[in-house]
C-alpha cells in the first residue's frame, strides 16, 4: 500500500487526464488543492495546540486499559450487551462490530425506534444475563432515554437498585443530562462521553471502541490505522499525495464543475455495510448547511448491481462513485468444476467465491468509467481493526477538508435540532 498505510486510493477516474470531459482538470484541482493545503496546516496547528480531540484521539492510548477492564469484567458475567444509542452513539460501534469478534457477548443494537423491535429485544426471556450500554452525548436524546427507561421498567420487576446498577452503564457528557438523572437514580456507573467530540466524531472514542473491546476487538489497532492516515495527511509535503484531502477535492470540484452532487459508497463487503451508513451520517450531517453539500449514497456490491447498477450506468450523470474493495481472492468456498462445466458455466469452474466478488468488483468499477461516470477507486488488502481504523480517519479528515471548501461549520445539526423540538411539541400536545 502507499506510503504502508492500510488503503490505498486512486483518483484516476476522476481526473480528465485519464477519465475524459467527466473528470477534472488540473487548473480546476488547483484552487481547491490550495484551500485543502491551508485547512491541513490549521489542522496541525490545532493539534499542536491540543485541540481537535475527535482527531487526535488516534494518538491517545492511555484512557484504553480501563475500558479493557470494564470490557473484560462484562465478557465474563453476561451473554448479551444491547446498546442504547442512535446516530453517531451506535452506527461506529455497528460498523466495527462486523468485524471477526475474538470473543464476548452478542451485541444487539436497536437504534432505530420501533416498538415491535422494542418489544423483542425487552422479552423476558432474553434479559437474564442482558446488560445495557446507554450512550447519549447531550443525555437528551428522546429515542435513547425512551428505550433506556423501558429497559429498567422490564427489569425493575426481578431487580432492585444495586441489581440495576449492575446491568447499565451510561455514557454522557459533564452537566445535569436527563441521562446522568437516570443513572443516578439507580446508581449506575457514568462514563464520560468528551463534550469537544461530536457523537458523529466519536467512533475513535469509547463511544466506538468500548463495543469493540466488549467484542474482544483491537482497540488499539483501530486507533493505530486512524493514526497512521492522520499522520500521513499531516505530513504529506505535496497536499495532492493527502489522500483525504485530494479525496475532498474531488468531491467539491466535481459538484462545482460537473454538477454532480451525489456521492455514492459503493462498499464491496458484507462486512461494510454498517460502514457505509456510519459514512452516510458523517456526510450528510457534516456538509449539508446553508444550501452546501452533495448527498451521500450507501450501496454494497455485489447485490446492488441488481438493484442499482441500471441507474449508475444509464440514470443522469450526477454521481460521484467511490468504489470500496478488499482483496477477496481465492476466498470462501469452492465452486465444484464439473457441475459448473455441465452447466455451460466454464468462467466460475474451479474459483471460488471471492474469485467472482473480485472479478465484479472490478467489473462495475472498469463498467462505470467506461460510461464517463467518475470513478474513485478505495481499497485494502483485507478488513481488520487497523484498516477500519485508516477508512473511519480518512472519511474523517475528508469531511473536515470538504466543509473548508463548502465554508460550512461540519460540526453541529441545527436543522436536525428543530425536528427534536418539533416531536418533542407534538408528544405535549397529545399528553394523555
Amino acid at each position: 500500500m502507499t506510503g504502508n498505510l492500510a488503503i490505498e486510493q486512486d483518483i484516476a477516474g476522476c481526473l480528465a487526464d485519464t477519465a475524459g470531459p467527466a473528470g477534472l482538470t488540473a487548473a480546476e484541482l488547483a484552487p481547491l488543492l490550495a484551500t485543502c493545503r491551508a485547512t491541513r496546516d490549521r489542522l496541525r496547528r490545532g493539534l499542536d495546540r491540543g485541540g481537535l480531540r475527535a482527531l487526535d484521539l488516534a494518538r491517545t492510548t492511555d484512557d484504553l486499559p480501563p475500558l479493557a477492564e470494564l470490557a473484560a469484567d462484562w465478557r465474563g458475567r453476561f451473554r448479551r450487551v444491547v446498546l442504547l444509542g442512535v446516530g453517531g452513539s451506535s452506527l461506529g460501534a455497528r460498523a466495527l462490530a462486523a468485524l471477526p469478534a475474538a470473543a464476548g457477548p452478542e451485541l444487539v443494537v436497536p437504534d432505530n425506534l420501533d416498538p415491535a423491535l422494542m418489544s423483542a429485544v425487552l422479552a423476558p426471556e432474553c434479559l437474564e444475563e442482558t446488560a445495557f450500554l446507554v450512550v447519549s452525548k447531550s443525555g437528551g436524546t428522546a429515542e435513547t432515554l425512551a428505550q433506556a427507561i423501558a429497559a429498567l421498567t422490564a427489569l425493575g420487576d426481578n431487580l432492585d437498585n444495586d441489581g440495576l446498577a449492575e446491568r447499565f452503564v451510561m455514557i454522557s457528557e459533564p452537566g445535569d443530562g436527563a441521562l446522568r438523572r437516570l443513572a443516578d437514580g439507580i446508581g449506575a456507573r457514568v462514563l464520560p462521553h468528551d463534550p469537544d467530540v461530536g457523537g458523529r466524531f466519536s467512533v475513535l472514542s469509547l463511544v466506538g471502541l468500548l463495543p469493540a473491546l466488549l467484542l474482544g476487538l483491537d482497540a488499539a489497532a483501530v486507533r493505530r490505522g486512524a493514526r497512521e492516515v492522520l499522520e500521513a495527511a499531516l505530513d504529506a509535503d505535496d497536499i495532492a499525495t493527502a489522500g483525504p484531502a485530494i479525496g475532498a477535492a474531488v468531491n467539491v470540484g466535481l459538484l462545482r464543475h460537473r454538477g454532480i452532487n451525489q456521492a455514492v459508497l459503493l462498499a464491496y463487503a458484507e462486512a461494510l455495510r454498517p460502514f457505509a451508513l456510519w459514512y452516510r451520517q458523517l456526510w450528510a450531517e457534516s456538509l449539508g448547511k446553508n444550501g452546501h453539500g452533495t448527498t451521500p449514497i450507501d450501496a454494497l456490491g455485489p447485490v446492488d448491481q441488481h438493484s442499482q447498477l441500471q441507474m449508475y450506468l444509464e440514470g443522469p450523470s450526477d454521481k460521484l462513485f467511490t468504489v470500496l474493495t478488499l482483496d477477496p481472492a481465492d476466498q470462501g468456498p469452492a465452486i465444484d468444476r464439473a457441475m459448473a462445466e455441465q452447466l455451460g458455466l466454464d468462467y466460475m469452474a474451479g474459483r471460488r467465491i471471492g474469485d467472482l466478488v473480485a472479478a465484479m468488483q472490478r467489473a462495475t468499477a472498469d463498467a462505470l468509467a467506461c460510461r464517463g461516470r467518475p470513478v474513485r477507486r478505495l481499497g485494502a488488502t483485507a478488513l481488520d481493526e487497523r484498516t477500519l481504523g485508516a477508512l473511519f480517519m480518512h472519511f474523517l479528515l475528508e469531511t473536515v477538508f470538504a466543509a473548508d471548501l463548502f465554508g460550512v461549520d461540519p460540526f453541529g445539526q441545527p436543522a436536525v435540532e428543530s425536528g427534536k423540538q418539533r416531536a418533542r411539541d407534538y408528544l405535549r400536545e397529545a399528553a394523555p
